[in-house]
């Protein structure tokens, strides 16, 4: 991985066998960002592709391998009220299944790099967006309270 600031706007370049959303955290933790929005685009190999189940509360996770474009990512950084960061994202790909092509996409739980992925991030100026736990749910929602 590499990145580079530009006014308030992070670009960033994983390379082969970069792992996105771990990478995206990792950057965050180095550059003290607490909040964040992101997208990008590139060419993957492997990707967790997860739905959610509200009748069981569970994610159910699709993998895809091969060649993947990644023809749009986004998603956000956020922190909970332990300091510790979490990922929403989400994710499109394209990609080739005996002679015919197809789509698939859904939230992410990892994206593998096959040859780049190119990625921008903007922190949250001014303040940060928090995460506040849902019980109902089992999952976190935006707080903006400080």
């Amino acid at each position: 991985m590499e990145y580079k600031k530009f006014a308030n706007t992070y670009y960033v370049r994983l390379d082969k066998g970069d792992e996105i959303v771990s990478s995206i955290l990792e950057m965050c933790r180095s550059e003290h960002v607490e909040s964040a929005t992101f997208n990008g685009i590139g060419g993957c190999s492997e990707a967790q592709i997860q739905t959610f189940l509200p009748e069981t509360g569970e994610f159910e996770t699709r993998t895809l391998s091969g060649m993947l474009e990644l023809v749009s990512l986004m998603g956000n950084v956020v922190t909970d009220e332990n300091g510790e960061l979490y990922h929403h994202t989400h994710a499109a790909f394209s990609y080739k299944e005996d002679d015919k092509h197809f789509m698939a996409a859904g939230h992410i739980k990892s994206i593998t790099v096959l040859y780049t992925a190119e990625i921008e991030l903007r922190p949250v100026e001014d303040g940060a967006i928090r995460r506040k736990y849902d019980p109902e749910t089992g999952t976190g929602f935006w707080s903006f309270a400080e």
